[in-house]
């Protein structure tokens, strides 16, 4: 039997403030020290406060910044912000819970109503965003039979975004959330990394028989899979769950509406624990907070100050660079290297202005120069290396210099290779390496005329492959000289030498 499932997402997501949520502790995504290694040094529960630890007597004070933070998210995806809001205690009993019950928001939450477009077909509906804070952190010692509790994680500002149940595919719920981590790093609002448990995902899914679904058919049975920390994760659980109750309906069994993990190494849901409803955690407003009034203008100021979101980027670069949608693509998703782009673009405009000889395509010819070594040849040093463009030695005027130096052939490709490795291992400029490693490309022909004859003398099956027609021969030729020359040869010239040569 066929089943059409049906898939919600619950994201949620650690926001980048300098402090907690309701009290002055800082934010560890943003103010934990690290040592060389990037591991984090603060030891457990020593950014904790009697207001994190809910010690009677204390009082929680609203962050701004979390909620300035939560209405731009709400603004990117097209919500409808609420003008009244307030917050609310989720009571439930967990270790890492130090009060013994959450401050969140419940009926009235910050915004509803918006969307985010997958592609022109396929739109996913946000129900709504909310904020709250977070739980400390359960450590499990391997081997051993207790479990210790960090708080420093406790208090910590989360949004949690809810879907409405538009996905129907592992791959669309992958892609989601990729493009909600975007969008949220563009925004500054979260680092979103999701191996450090900055971006969560919870997937609710559950099974319908295709030849019965309508409009009037209630939903099949919600299973929620919770903390999934990981794309792959995401997607995996989804087409494990599809496959396992897929097998149950088909037996004629139902569906148990629980909560149910992720194990990676088995790459299987595992039953938890029966899912809970609203009214198992008791909310009602707290007590401790007023009510948020949200002023239009101060909504108003927030949407101003928004910045350029990449799919608005990835379009602009395609008209305006007229790069490929694949090229734009990877410039937009690693943001750092789309403004290393644009900058290294802005530092050739004086020196085209000043070479008005070059023709009217010289722009056009720079950025493709300057975009293919990018994309290629920055790329791969950048992975080598296992550094991240703002750590890179090479400054966006130095690249661009290259770059000119490239477009007027004053070095091949060849040597073109060798001067960025330099670069990219001193963050000297491309001139001064040019000249102490006499990388400077050869274009006399009176010089290379010498090299070519040798070319052709050391070379006869090649050269009467190409007097048979041939041309794979000439490039041969061509190579035997770059080679003789250490890569210092125009290519153009050799080739045009050559061709007067075996005429």
């Amino acid at each position: 039997m066929d089943y059409k499932p049906t898939i919600g997402l619950e994201i949620h997501v650690e926001l980048k403030t300098e402090s907690k949520m309701f009290c002055a502790c800082k934010n560890m995504q943003t103010s934990v020290s690290k040592n060389t290694n990037g591991h984090e040094l603060e030891e457990p529960n020593t950014v904790v406060c009697p207001v994190c630890m809910g010690f009677p007597g204390t009082l929680p004070v609203i962050n701004k910044k979390a909620v300035e933070y939560v209405l731009e998210t709400a603004l990117a995806l097209n919500c409808q912000i609420s003008g009244f809001s307030k917050f609310d205690r989720k009571n439930y009993f967990y270790p890492d819970l130090p009060k013994g019950y959450q401050i969140s928001q419940y009926d009235l939450p910050l915004a509803r109503s918006g969307f985010l477009n997958l592609s022109k077909s396929k739109k996913i509906r946000i129900r709504r965003i909310h904020l709250e804070e977070d739980t400390g952190k359960l450590i499990h010692p391997e081997g051993e039979d207790y479990s210790l509790v960090d708080f420093n994680r406790a208090g910590v500002p989360l949004m949690e975004i809810v879907t409405e149940p538009d996905i129907e595919l592992a791959k669309e719920a992958g892609k989601f959330c990729r493009v909600l981590q975007l969008i949220l790093r563009y925004l500054k609002v979260s680092n979103a990394d999701m191996e450090k448990g900055e971006m969560r995902c919870e997937v609710n899914i559950s099974l319908q028989n295709e030849k019965r679904k309508t409009k009037n058919v209630k939903l099949g049975t919600k299973v929620e899979i919770k903390n999934l920390n990981s794309f792959r994760a995401v997607e995996g659980a989804i087409k494990h769950e599809i496959k396992r109750q897929t097998k149950v309906l088909n037996k004629g069994e139902k569906i148990i509406q629980e909560t149910r993990g992720w194990d990676a190494n088995e790459e299987v849901t595992i039953p938890q624990r029966i899912k809970e409803e609203a009214q198992d955690y008791r909310y009602f407003p707290e007590p401790d907070l007023p009510p948020l009034k949200i002023d239009k203008s101060w909504v108003l100021k927030l949407k101003s100050e928004i910045p350029e979101l990449p799919h608005l980027k990835q379009e602009r670069f395609i008209k305006e660079y007229n790069l490929t949608r694949a090229q734009a693509k990877i410039l937009v998703a690693n943001k750092d290297l789309g403004d290393y782009f644009e900058r290294v673009i802005s530092e050739t405009k004086a020196w085209l202005e000043a070479r008005k000889d070059l023709g009217k395509g010289a722009r056009a010819r720079t950025i493709k120069l300057a975009s293919n070594w990018i994309l290629s040849n920055l790329q791969n040093l950048l992975k080598d290396s296992q550094i991240k463009v703002p750590q890179c030695k090479i400054s966006p005027e130095n690249f661009a210099e290259f770059i000119e130096m490239l477009h007027e052939q004053k070095i091949s490709s060849t040597g073109g290779q060798k001067v960025l490795l330099e670069m990219f291992k001193t963050g000297k400029d491309p001139s001064h390496i040019i000249e102490e490693k006499n990388l400077a490309q050869v274009g006399d022909r009176a010089v290379l005329g010498s090299i070519v004859d040798k070319a052709i003398k050391e070379n006869d099956v090649a050269v009467g492959d190409f007097k048979k027609g041939k041309i794979q021969a000439l490039k041969f030729l061509v190579g035997q000289v770059m080679r003789e020359s250490k890569g210092r040869a125009n290519p153009q010239v050799v080739e045009k030498i050559l061709r007067e040569r075996l005429k």
